[in-house]
């Protein structure tokens, strides 16, 4: 316990295969424009984040970080704000450094252990008034929250009252293997597009700091190696990758919390599904559906939500007993 034993995902062909049901939620999922109210907080290192807002006065606050290279325009986002606000929840989308649509003042931006940035966001949403918070959070997201859940332990604020998250690399090491396959290789290439151009205006705001010679990272082992570990302060790739592992933090985590990593999703490694670890913790549960591939779980209902954020929605009800 509690390792939840039977998903309640179900599927059919073509979105069975991983790849299918990963890449056509991302290319042609429509999401109705949320109206968000764009924020600007000041972090204490002199830089920034850009938060964006859904608000109609309700006491119940979910906040929501993306993934690698996202924004809190990601369609996974959307729908997940979407179906909580519809239930009487304001939203809070959290942009990493950098992902907001302008560049970050400082050399740093985001990382995979990022979790100082949510808990900055976490106490402006306590001194904002919300006394429920819950976080979520997909991939790189939802590792930060699980960091930082594990990391606050037994002093996490009385207003934060659990997490969901999905589709999370939660044993770095093994999912940065995983990920550099063949068959991701069209994953890697669009990543490594963006955070290529980001590190050249890097490069160009901080000439001092970095000096790109040659040809630019093509996987993450260089790119984290030459860039993301040295930067925030790790010895390397792989010092970063252990470091910022969450699961490393799971037996930490004193509120409910709910894992969801499909058992077909080509980023994630077989570390990433701790079976045993989930069964003996009291607060981690971990459910693994069958398909779903990355951030995908296609599944439209009459009202256009997602398996996942009804799910989401269900696991918080029922922590909440709402």
């Amino acid at each position: 316990m509690p390792l939840i034993p039977h998903s309640t995902y179900r599927i059919s062909w073509p979105f069975t295969n991983a790849h299918i049901n990963t890449i056509y939620p991302s290319l042609f999922r429509r999401t109705p424009d949320l109206l968000y109210q764009r924020e600007t907080i000041d972090t204490p290192d002199g830089d920034f984040l850009d938060l964006d807002w859904l608000k109609d006065g309700n006491d119940k606050l979910l906040i929501g970080m993306h993934g690698l290279e996202g924004d809190t325009q990601r369609h996974y986002l959307k729908g997940l704000f979407r179906y909580f606000h519809t239930r009487d929840w304001d939203t809070l989308g959290v942009n990493f450094r950098s992902c907001s649509g302008r560049v970050n003042d400082r050399l740093r931006m985001y990382n995979m252990g990022e979790s100082h940035d949510l808990s900055l966001v976490v106490q402006h949403a306590i001194r904002s008034g919300y006394r429920t918070i819950f976080l979520s959070g997909f991939s790189l997201g939802g590792g930060v929250v699980l960091k930082f859940l594990g990391e606050s332990g037994a002093y996490l604020p009385s207003e934060v009252k659990g997490g969901v998250v999905f589709s999370v690399p939660i044993d770095l090491p093994s999912a940065n293997v995983s990920i550099a396959r063949r068959q991701n290789f069209v994953y890697m290439l669009r990543f490594m597009r963006t955070l290529n151009v980001k590190l050249q205006q890097k490069a160009d705001q901080f000439p001092n700091h970095l000096h790109l010679n040659g040809k630019m990272p093509t996987d993450f082992q260089g790119f984290d190696g030459g860039f993301t570990g040295p930067i925030h302060g790790y010895a390397g790739a792989e010092d970063y990758w252990y470091s910022c592992s969450s699961l490393h933090f799971l037996p930490n985590i004193r509120r409910p919390s709910l894992i969801i990593n499909a058992a077909d999703d080509s980023f994630l490694a077989p570390p990433c599904y701790p079976r045993t670890l989930a069964e003996q913790l009291e607060h981690v549960y971990l459910e693994i559906p069958q398909y779903g591939g990355h951030c995908g779980f296609y599944s439209p209902d009459k009202e256009g939500s997602y398996w996942n954020e009804r799910r989401a929605y269900e696991f918080v009800a029922e922590q909440l007993k709402l």
